[in-house]
């Protein structure tokens, strides 16, 4: 679905109000009028997709209390923080963006920690590559890409097979990121003991695993 630049003559009155609803909506003005015409044709735009989706991850969100929205987020994507059980309380900084055409890759989740400190980054960078390993051995079907840098952490997320429906898009992601931070602060529970960690995890790992978060 591609797009092209038009020139369409409208009144004053029609843009300011258009501007008016898309700053409430935090996108553009050529978004804003593409969402109202698509709306009315009833197509469905990739952004729109989009914006259902992140609904459906913010709904999930708001029902626990793991995980905060964070404001400022673009059309493209959405961020989330998680307090970190850990000496100067850091907090994890997550951020999921969805591919306008998503063509195997339904979008990233970034994961982030604002941190100089040498031994909060040693664990942060166990606890990375004992995700990416766990999610090597219990994931079936098409391999993941993720990368770790330092203190940060990028993971594609697949498109669901069969996941036409955005609802069902979001609560899988919400869940994914879920898992991750739940794993994450399990890990920091038993630092200590490298052994106990790895066990504590994989266990919150496999008790997590859904069906929907398998497939991404």
């Amino acid at each position: 679905m591609g797009k092209s630049v038009y020139s369409v003559v409208l009144m004053d009155d029609v843009v300011e109000a258009v501007d008016r609803l898309a700053y409430e909506a935090g996108t553009s003005r050529s978004n804003m009028i593409n969402r109202i015409l698509a709306e009315y044709a009833q197509m469905a735009t990739p952004e729109q997709r989009m914006q259902d989706i992140f609904s459906s991850i913010t709904n999930a969100v708001r029902g626990q209390t793991a995980l905060q929205l964070m404001l400022g987020a673009s059309d493209a994507m959405l961020a989330m923080r998680s307090a970190i059980r850990y000496k100067y309380n850091p907090s994890m900084r997550y951020v999921v963006e969805l591919y306008p055409r998503p063509e195997g890759e339904l979008g990233e989740m970034r994961a982030g920690l604002r941190t100089q400190n040498p031994s909060l980054l040693l664990a942060i960078g166990q606890f990375y590559k004992l995700w990416a390993g766990m999610e090597c051995v219990y994931l079936q079907g098409a391999p993941r890409r993720s990368e770790a840098q330092g203190a940060r952490y990028t993971r594609r997320l697949l498109t669901p097979p069969g996941a036409a429906d955005a609802d069902d898009a979001g609560r899988a992601i919400a869940g994914y990121v879920g898992l991750f931070d739940a794993c994450l602060k399990t890990y920091f529970d038993h630092l200590e003991d490298s052994s106990a960690a790895l066990r504590a995890v994989e266990s919150c790992y496999r008790e997590g695993l859904t069906s929907e978060t398998a497939a991404l």
